[in-house]
């Protein structure tokens, strides 16, 4: 069932059409209630996952460019992410593409005659930083090609989890060119310095396996089933506090660029903070009394 339900989903996506994907999974035994369809964008197409609906899902949908990052996309998924934002109900987005490509690269013909001063004075590629913005908990899931922008975009997610046949990459050297949204900034802090040298200076890929052995992702599944694992890991982290999931993912995020000492002093004062929540009463309280904590994200 799981891998006719991802083929479905993906078939879905790469016709372009949302509608069609429902009627189609409906008739493959995918529940409409566990995918929902949201607003309308051009190169983007936004559902709602999980039994609960709390799953926000945003797929990638310029299958023709192998979606490739243009300003109008950014636009759109600017535009998805505020309004998943202000949803209580969201307690988890997750940004992927199709089977063949989760994003194959930034349009390269949409910067190809761009000139210093303008990308200098007009802070070019600025809003792409609108995934690292999100206070919600994101994770990327990643089929097919993630190179040069599409692996950037990936990495400012808070999770990456991989289809076996995934390829990461950061080909810019190949253009005359360097990543210029991260790519050699996330990228040591993942897989170390040496093997971000030796990707950034030669354009070469690494696999699904190799970026699971080097730290980049946290897990690799089947092609076809890697939706459906990663909704479950995503409605699992719905399921919890909101707001303590925010509160976590602050930490981690801001002290991961601060020294140790500083990083946990960073985490005690978030720590005592969660002392001032219903939601951690709430779960100490179910814990001692041996039964399901209820929370309300307060």
């Amino acid at each position: 069932m799981a891998s006719s339900i991802a083929r479905t989903i993906f078939r879905g996506v790469t016709q372009g059409s949302t509608t069609n994907f429902l009627r189609t999974a409906a008739i493959s035994g995918v529940q409409q209630s566990s995918y929902s369809t949201g607003k309308s964008y051009d190169n983007i197409l936004v559902e709602t996952a999980g039994e609960k609906n709390n799953v926000g899902l945003i797929r990638l949908n310029r299958p023709k460019a192998l979606n490739a990052l243009c300003n109008a996309l950014f636009d759109d998924l600017e535009d998805a992410l505020n309004d998943m934002e202000k949803n209580p109900e969201i307690g988890c987005i997750i940004l992927t593409g199709s089977e063949k490509a989760f994003a194959a690269g930034a349009d390269i013909k949409e910067m190809q005659n761009n000139q210093f001063a303008e990308v200098l004075g007009g802070g070019f590629l600025n809003h792409w930083n609108v995934i690292t913005k999100c206070s919600k908990p994101t994770i990327a899931a990643v089929n097919g090609y993630a190179l040069g922008g599409g692996c950037e975009v990936a990495m400012m997610c808070d999770i990456i989890y991989a289809g076996e046949k995934a390829r990461f990459g950061q080909p810019e050297i190949l253009l005359g060119t360097i990543p210029g949204a991260g790519g050699t900034q996330r990228l040591p802090r993942a897989v170390g310095k040496s093997k971000a040298m030796e990707m950034c200076l030669t354009g070469d890929q690494i696999t699904a396996d190799e970026a699971l052995k080097f730290g980049l992702v946290a897990n690799v599944f089947p092609v076809d089933t890697l939706l459906d694992e990663v909704v479950k890991k995503a409605s699992k982290i719905a399921g919890q506090s909101k707001l303590i999931s925010q509160i976590c993912k602050e930490s981690i995020n801001k002290g991961y660029n601060m020294s140790l000492d500083d990083a946990c002093h960073f985490e005690k004062r978030l720590f005592h903070a969660s002392f001032a929540t219903e939601d951690r009463k709430e779960g100490m309280t179910a814990f001692v009394e041996k039964r399901k904590a209820e929370f309300k994200d307060k």
